[in-house]
């Protein structure tokens, strides 16, 4: 157990076993996060219901609106797609920069109402699953691909532009919130005698004696417990699942493009080679990172830790957690291709001379990547320094 007090402007307190900060001061700021957050909120608005773009392809003009993408893949039955995109495109992004600008707002103007903990509290574990910066970058995907179609020409909307606010927004009030300062102004730390039994909360890090481990925290009403409930159980399952996944969603076409009444099926590595062959290898990169080698990774990663607890292992501690830190926070961006597809999808909308629709690996790749963030989240790497230590006595 660490306690940590209040950092002076431009300090930074870190972990004394695995070196991960563990609190930063510089450019962190409250107001600044709640003008971020407030003005993400805002733009989101006008970002989901005004077209993103707009393409005139041979005189026939298409726009896409996320939800119109969403709508459509709904209507052909791509019920797991449609509904994940919602949730983590519109759902939770709406509902997570709502309670962090109640909730720093309410701190700015000196009230401490009971629910502000709570609140807080959700808005800190819906942050990774809030989608919009990565939704961004997947229409930047798209965007890009389809500045290379011949006879088409691409413009940005009014939406498109309120929606890259919002996603540099997003960016920029997680880059600024300073969650443990947050925590503090909500509740004070609780001083505890020297050498008591003590729990740390796995959400705010309020220190209470040990005796609390059960009850729902004072400060964020979270349950209180030593470590995360059935943390490798859990993960495994999960990883299990994922490993499964990811055949058919690197086998199977993520996308079916017509053309002239053609189908022409797409999956994750032909689309990479046509995008190497075509000369888009910067494209080409980055959907090679995003949808192969950091879900991979991130299985192998996460598998590691997991049986590193199994085994009780003791050799690289360090370098597991931190590689661990690294793919929990990259997984999320592995959305970029399913996403694309949402993006895509409503402007390829010609008829015979040209459409689009998603396939079936497009939904076994979002099921695998929303199983590979859920290992992420259940796994608690705590447990590798725990077994370690077992395995000395």
């Amino acid at each position: 157990m660490q306690d940590i007090p209040p950092l002076a402007e431009g300090s930074i307190a870190a972990c004394r076993l695995c070196r991960r900060d563990l609190e930063k001061t510089s450019g962190r700021s409250i107001t600044a996060t709640l003008a971020c957050s407030l003005g993400t909120f805002l733009l989101m608005i006008p970002g989901n219901i005004l077209p993103l773009v707009q393409i005139n392809l041979l005189g026939f003009r298409e726009k896409n609106v996320i939800g119109d993408g969403i709508a459509g893949l709904w209507n052909h039955q791509w019920f797991v797609l449609a509904g994940l995109t919602a949730v983590l495109v519109v759902g939770i992004p709406f509902l997570r920069f709502a309670l962090l600008s109640v909730t720093l707002g309410a701190i700015r103007l000196g009230r401490r109402p009971h629910w502000l903990g709570p609140a807080f509290r959700w808005a800190v574990w819906l942050d990774p699953w809030g989608m919009t910066d990565v939704f961004l970058l997947a229409s930047a995907v798209g965007y890009y691909r389809l500045i290379h179609l011949s006879q088409a020409h691409v413009s940005i909307a009014m939406g498109g532009f309120c929606f890259m606010a919002a996603g540099f927004l997003t960016m920029l009030s997680r880059a600024a919130l300073d969650r443990r300062t947050v925590w503090r102004i909500l509740a004070p730390e609780h001083q505890l005698p020297a050498n008591a039994p003590a729990i740390s909360c796995n959400t705010c890090d309020l220190v209470l004696p040990a005796s609390s481990e059960g009850r729902p925290c004072p400060r964020c009403r979270a349950r209180l417990s030593a470590r995360k409930t059935d943390a490798l159980p859990r993960t495994v399952a999960l990883l299990v699942t994922a490993f499964i996944l990811f055949f058919p969603a690197n086998i199977l076409p993520m996308e079916i493009s017509y053309q002239l009444g053609t189908p022409k099926p797409y999956t994750i590595f032909t689309g990479v080679r046509e995008l190497f062959e075509s000369g888009l290898w910067p494209l080409g990169c980055l959907i090679f990172c995003t949808s192969i080698l950091i879900p991979f990774g991130k299985i192998v990663a996460v598998g590691w830790c997991a049986l590193s607890v199994l085994k009780g292992s003791r050799r690289h501690l360090v370098a597991k957690t931190h590689v661990f830190r690294v793919v929990a926070e990259l997984g999320r961006w592995s959305k970029t291709d399913p996403f694309t597809i949402v993006f895509f999808v409503p402007l390829m909308n010609f008829g015979a001379l040209a459409s689009a629709n998603a396939g079936w690996g497009a939904t076994a790749f979002m099921l695998m990547t929303f199983v590979t963030m859920g290992a992420s989240n259940t796994f608690d790497p705590r447990l590798m320094w725990d077994a370690a230590e077992s395995s000395r006595q």
